[in-house]
């Protein structure tokens, strides 16, 4: 198949093109200094720093975990297995035998926010409600979004003593645990004497993470500094400074690399990585539950409402030469996990390379090559998971048009996608678009299955963003929910993956394989199986 002139976003051309843009960056950044860690994110913004970051999982990894801790966090210190869920300002948990909706959390002693003042159960309570209750005065709408779907299982918390929190689930929600990685708990203390102002708060956050934030400058830079006095001693910081600069342009990270204004950087384009080995760059990569597809909408609109059409739209697409072109950091899909998971199941539906079987659905669905399929996507230039979105979506666009689909593109910052996903198929927004290319993951159940599939999940206290409804997928995704034994679960999910593949409730690509590049004298970084990584032991010497 012939490709089109995307291929010179790849282009060593394109990269001596941009070498120009990384030299517009501070001055001050042009050697790496023992003790500080300078990162190129593929966000175009700084994430929202005042406790509930935005940008995705990129913004979780960079903000969230670095300035903040919530009631449990991922296992980031281990390669060779996937992450899981751990105690972190909650010791324990215990659910209630006789009403399983209802948790008890017991709080850990004798951790401080960064402006000196104790965390205990009052925070808990006063953070849940900033995201949770429009009545308190420090709601903040936010925080709220960028949080809604992981406190959605939530429907009341309260104050049992100074160091115990009871939440109650509004149904029977094994998942629970994992959702709160992700609720993170910023000092009532620091917006009270802030004028109560969630904006000067975003100047001068204070959390209880590892790091804390010295200064920041939007779509510029964010420099955090070591917190000594953090109360896991072995998690204090090796460097003494974080320093984050926003370049969505991967070829601009990869000049900035190799021209010493930063350490380390997400996402390097694949025909960059032999020159980044020849310099010396360390290339690290890792499985992780990431897949890269379209999320689709049902609505009377869209031509994938026609099962044929998205049957056809998942065999139209050559992932093999589509992995190829990414320099083999991906792995072809079959569905939404990866066939070695326990989740996969045994889908009836192949997910495969077949264009032939293609065009003939298109033709039972009532399309041809004088009436193709149309469709309206919505995608991003970059952003946490997206890869390299532009010319992989270009190599989807000319797979599709081989078997009778005719794709448009709408292309949007990361962010705005994110915004868009998060109204669902349904807001005006979203009118006349069909599909969403949003990076997604599989790290706990609901994000990767129940949340995305069960037609009670829709978005935004969900992930079901196109009105997906399935009546099996609803039975299986309420009943992984309320299984507490995680071997059970497993099978219960393994059916439901197979319902959702078998209805083609998405159109998979790839799972990426995480690639970040390196200074030779980055020292320290274990690449955890996560969207989220420990920058804790990380040090430039």
């Amino acid at each position: 198949m012939i490709r089109r002139s995307f291929l010179w976003l790849l282009s060593a051309a394109s990269l001596t093109a941009v070498m120009c843009v990384a030299a517009r960056h501070d001055s001050a950044l042009a050697q790496s200094k023992p003790g500080v860690l300078r990162v190129a994110m593929t966000a175009g913004d700084i994430p929202l720093t005042t406790g509930q970051p935005s940008q995705g999982g990129e913004g979780i990894r960079f903000i969230g975990i670095t300035l903040y801790d919530g009631l449990t966090r991922w296992d980031l210190s281990k390669s060779d297995k996937a992450a899981e869920v751990i105690p972190d300002l909650a010791e324990s948990w215990t659910v209630n035998p006789g009403d399983q909706k209802i948790w008890t959390f017991k709080l850990r002693k004798g951790v401080k926010f960064h402006d000196g003042s104790e965390f205990n159960a009052d925070a808990v309570v006063w953070n849940l409600d900033k995201l949770m209750n429009k009545e308190t005065p420090q709601f903040d709408q936010a925080q709220a979004n960028q949080a809604a779907s992981y406190s959605a299982p939530i429907a009341s918390w309260r104050k049992i003593d100074d160091w115990t929190v009871e939440i109650t689930t509004k149904r029977v929600d094994a998942v629970l645990p994992y959702n709160l990685a992700n609720l993170f708990m910023s000092s009532p203390k620091r917006w009270e004497d802030l004028g109560r102002d969630w904006s000067k708060v975003a100047e001068k956050p204070s959390g209880t993470g590892p790091w804390m934030l010295e200064s920041f400058k939007p779509r510029e830079r964010a420099e955090l500094v070591r917190n000594p006095d953090h109360w896991d001693k072995t998690r204090i910081t090796k460097s003494e400074r974080l320093i984050l600069l926003p370049m969505p342009d991967p070829n601009t990270r990869v000049a900035a690399l190799l021209s010493g204004q930063v350490d380390w950087i997400e996402a390097p384009p694949p025909d960059a990585v032999p020159r980044l080995k020849q310099q010396k760059m360390q290339i690290v990569t890792n499985l992780y539950p990431h897949i890269w597809p379209y999320q689709l909408s049902f609505l009377d609109d869209s031509p994938f409402k026609d099962i044929r059409v998205r049957k056809a739209a998942n065999l139209a697409i050559d992932r093999d030469g589509l992995v190829k072109m990414l320099g083999g950091l991906a792995v072809p899909a079959k569905g939404m996990v990866n066939e070695t998971h326990p989740w996969f199941g045994k889908p009836t539906f192949e997910i495969k390379y077949d264009p032939e079987q293609a065009k003939k659905l298109l033709k039972e669905a009532g399309y041809g090559p004088e009436k193709p399929a149309k469709v309206k996507i919505v995608i991003s230039p970059s952003g946490s998971g997206q890869m390299q979105p532009l010319p992989m979506n270009e190599f989807i666009k000319e797979n599709f048009a081989d078997v009778g689909i005719d794709m448009e593109f709408e292309v949007l910052d990361w962010e705005a996608l994110r915004t868009r996903r998060r109204l669902g198929a349904e807001a005006p927004e979203n009118k006349g678009r069909h599909g969403v290319n949003n990076s997604w993951g599989y790290w706990d159940p609901d994000i990767g299955l129940i949340a995305a599939a069960g037609s009670f999940a829709r978005v935004p206290v969900g992930f079901n963003w196109g009105d997906y409804k399935n009546e099996k997928a609803d039975a299986l995704a309420l009943k992984a929910k309320a299984t507490f034994d995680p071997v059970e679960q497993a099978k219960i999910l393994g059916e439901l993956h197979s319902v959702i593949v078998d209805d083609a409730m998405w159109v998979w690509m790839v799972h990426d394989l995480n690639p970040r590049a390196m200074r030779p004298n980055v020292k320290g970084f274990v690449q955890a199986q996560s969207w989220f990584q420990d920058l804790t032991p990380v040090v430039v010497e």
